[in-house]
């Protein structure tokens, strides 16, 4: 991987054990940076691989979050693949995982056995509701964690009720987490030449999230109740109807509410004491959309988006997929990257968001693989001979892609 060398993360092996989306996701960010991560998937393959949608066979999802990643297979249920484990940690610096309390330890591959034979080993576990405590054991899915942290409480409108956030972003907030504990931990292994343990939880990363809102009740005493598309204490502000479609904006100072103003040809209701500060304008907030919307119907969302950034307002419509994917800005930051994958050909991914260097659309360096994919080549750096890996196979302790079974 000689593609990494000027990216931060060059020289760190991360032995990957994570599996569907919070732990990959981790992973994924570290190889974004330069990390060799070896993931590790049991001889059937990390579930993920069975959630669709599919592209000819391969989940989307997997594709989504395993990227840059040397793949491995091995028999889990085996005695001498959970040994085989054991001694890849030693020779790395990096364990994350992402099992239910508990189940590394019984497989003898928790952070104390582990760092007895690594001390400079940074352990990194995600778990749904963390390690200890009345709901510690419970296992971690995205839509059960939404609706504990009260993120669903506030996400939604009194026409819909709670809704969940359209992506898995439990999974992917716990994921982000992590890997910032894990990148702390490196900096400081740097000076004191030692690891440590690094946990966080779906439920620990959204309630960190909840911002403001947490930060109402915990001073205010208030429960945040639905946000629906409006601001919770700003107003004018939020997605508005227009001749085609909903348009965003949002007007965060009276100076802003006043150019609106000028913008929709509304000046009576900026002179009016009735909507002269923000907390009148929230008393009024259903009014004055209405007032607002019916300016706003008379043209498209694309015409008042140029005319509200002209007028220095913040603005922008509210696009589907399609729309981002063709969209400008997005195609200049080179958003998109793609990249060869061993068995779809060319593949097209969104790439790392992290700029470095001001060098942009070159963070894929290796498509997700597929199971097994590079086993024998990543056990053969790891000191394997290619002799005792043709053993191994043959008696069903890891399993190597037919593809590059004949190199």
């Amino acid at each position: 991987m000689s593609e990494t060398a000027s990216l931060p993360l060059s020289g760190v092996r991360v032995l990957d054990l994570t599996r569907a989306l919070a732990g990959p996701f981790c992973t994924m960010i570290l190889g974004d940076l330069g990390a060799d991560v070896v993931k590790v998937e049991p001889s059937g393959g990390d579930m993920i691989r069975e959630w669709g949608p599919f592209d000819r066979g391969t989940s989307a999802y997997f594709l989504s979050a395993n990227r840059n990643k040397r793949g491995v297979a091995v028999n889990f249920r085996d005695a001498r693949g959970l040994e085989l484990l054991r001694g890849l940690a030693r020779d790395c610096d990096v364990v994350v995982e992402n099992f239910r309390p508990g189940a590394m330890e019984a497989m003898g591959l928790g952070y104390e056995a582990l760092a007895a034979a690594n001390p400079r080993l940074i352990y990194a576990s995600v778990t749904g509701f963390g390690s200890t405590g009345p709901a510690g054991e419970r296992p971690g899915f995205d839509q059960i964690a939404q609706g504990y942290s009260g993120l669903m409480s506030v996400t939604g409108s009194p026409e819909t009720g709670p809704v969940r956030v359209g992506v898995a972003i439990g999974d992917q907030a716990a994921g982000m987490w992590c890997a910032i504990g894990v990148l702390a931990a490196l900096a400081e292994r740097g000076s004191g030449g030692r690891g440590r343990r690094v946990e966080t939880s779906l439920l620990a990363g959204l309630v960190a999230l909840m911002s403001v809102q947490a930060q109402r009740y915990l001073s205010l005493g208030e429960v945040p109740g639905l946000a629906g598309n409006t601001h919770p204490v700003i107003s004018p502000y939020g997605a508005f109807e227009t001749a085609d479609g909903l348009l965003n904006i949002a007007p965060a100072t009276s100076q802003m509410w006043k150019r609106v103003c000028a913008v929709l040809d509304l000046q009576h209701i900026a002179d009016d004491p009735r909507y002269a500060t923000n907390a009148q304008r929230i008393e009024r907030r259903q009014e004055l959309k209405s007032a607002i919307e019916a300016r706003l119907k008379q043209r498209t969302r694309a015409e008042w988006t140029e005319l509200l950034l002209a007028a220095d307002v913040p603005a922008g419509p509210i696009n589907n997929l399609a729309d981002v994917f063709a969209d400008g800005q997005v195609i200049h930051s080179r958003l998109v990257e793609e990249v060869e994958h061993a068995e779809l050909g060319t593949l097209r991914q969104v790439g790392s968001p992290i700029t470095l260097d001001g060098r942009t659309g070159e963070s894929i360096r290796s498509a997700p693989p597929v199971l097994g994919e590079h086993t024998y080549e990543v056990l053969q750096d790891f000191g394997y001979a290619r002799g005792d890996l043709d053993r191994l196979a043959r008696e069903g302790v890891i399993s190597q892609h037919s593809r590059r079974m004949a190199a």
